[in-house]
């Protein structure tokens, strides 16, 4: 009675906890190991710490990155949504850094000719979008190393928890014959 008829179950909020559970498992799980996973959240980390200056273009660096270094889809999303936690105290950061390295005389043809307010707001974005830059590159390298080393550690806990098993199983089956 509580399938429809293309033999789905409607949605209820109590599997939520299941679906979750599951992609996780998948996640841990996942084709290349725990590298290629470690490797799809810095790729997402990296890209969340200058989205902001881009209007929100940067996301789309996402799909080549993930692309080109074969890295995991759903774990460079859960960087970025990570990120984004982590956002509003960085930006402070990532302004100071990319202060740090502008020069300070950043006044050439074009934002002579804009207006102040304006070229105040491209300057501070600039600062932004650097800084958030390095900021990003060292956050996901950062990142990478114990990501990668938890999801082995992980990994080996549930194969050496699956060798047991199999072992009292043999026991087990032994002792009967």
């Amino acid at each position: 009675m509580g399938k429809t008829t293309t033999g789905k179950k409607p949605f209820q909020l109590r599997n939520v906890g299941r679906w979750f559970k599951y992609k996780y498992l998948l996640l841990t799980r996942a084709k290349g190991g725990p590298a290629i996973v470690a490797l799809g959240f810095s790729v997402g980390l990296f890209v969340e710490m200058f989205t902001l200056p881009t209007a929100g273009l940067a996301f789309f660096l996402i799909f080549p990155l993930v692309y080109v270094f074969r890295a995991s889809m759903a774990a460079a999303l859960l960087g970025f949504v990570f990120g984004k936690v982590i956002y509003i105290p960085m930006s402070f950061l990532n302004r100071q850094v990319g202060g740090w390295v502008l020069p300070r005389g950043i006044r050439g043809h074009l934002l002579s000719v804009l207006p102040d307010w304006l070229d105040t707001f491209i300057k501070f974005n600039l600062k932004l979008f650097v800084g958030g830059v390095i900021d990003g590159a060292v956050l996901g390298l950062i990142a990478f190393y114990p990501m990668k080393w938890l999801l082995e550690w992980y990994d080996g806990k549930r194969k050496e928890k699956r060798r047991r098993r199999k072992e009292q199983m043999l026991l087990s089956s032994g002792s009967e014959g």
